[in-house]
């Protein structure tokens, strides 16, 4: 079964809950971006990172707009579902911008980044955040390889029209990457998109989520 959350922030804490969710083996947890516990290279992080990567189901996550990105260059590119992954540590893995995948027979779009929120907060490898235009012409023609059909989009950040649900106060700082998840917003067939970024657990029907806390099931929308 897949399942999806939102932000963890290197919160092992949020990692209780994923075992309450009662997620068994060959189950896959989708990440919202924001993952963060890829963040200081430490010794203790690496431990705790190898032990993400031995839970019996898979974690797989996009990068947010507070994750290190320089450190998350520093892992290995390689082919996995389908796609181009980073693997961080055994069943952990970064989904790479742009990338379709093949997971549990469930064709997903993975688009990570995204601008701060908090403006005066700026981490490492901040230049890293947005994608590139090669990032946007990588995802462009991998949907239309896809027939721009897919089961679930996993995102950090929202398509431009959503903004109105999620903060009216930030309605004239469209960023270029809303524009473009507006653009293949309009052109895609999808059944369901998940958003982190922006720490609230939100069903905007009818087929989007703000996804935080919350742990959910995927499953296929009704037909009709």
């Amino acid at each position: 079964m897949l399942y999806i959350t939102g932000d963890m922030h290197g919160d092992r804490e949020r990692f209780q809950a994923v075992g309450r969710a009662g997620l068994r083996k060959g189950d896959t947890l989708l990440v919202c971006g924001d993952f963060g516990f890829v963040w200081d290279g430490s010794l203790r992080e690496e431990r705790l990172l190898k032990w993400i990567g031995s839970r019996k189901y898979q974690v797989l996550f996009v990068d947010g707009a507070h994750d290190n990105h320089l450190l998350l260059t520093k892992y290995p590119v390689e082919e996995a579902f389908g796609g181009r992954v980073r693997r961080i540590s055994g069943n952990l893995c970064m989904l790479l911008r742009g990338e379709v995948y093949t997971i549990e027979d469930k064709k997903i779009f993975a688009f990570g980044g995204g601008d701060s929120l908090e403006r005066y907060a700026r981490e490492a490898g901040d230049d890293l955040r947005m994608p590139t235009p090669e990032e946007l012409d990588n995802a462009r023609r991998n949907l239309e390889k896809a027939g721009n059909q897919v089961d679930l989009v996993i995102t950090h950040d929202a398509p431009a029209k959503l903004r109105q649900f999620i903060q009216i106060d930030s309605l004239d700082e469209l960023t270029s990457l809303q524009a473009f998840l507006e653009e293949i917003s309009r052109t895609l067939s999808f059944r369901q998109w998940y958003i982190g970024k922006y720490h609230a657990n939100k069903r905007i029907p009818p087929r989007f989520s703000l996804m935080f806390t919350a742990i959910q099931k995927y499953e296929d929308p009704p037909v009709g």
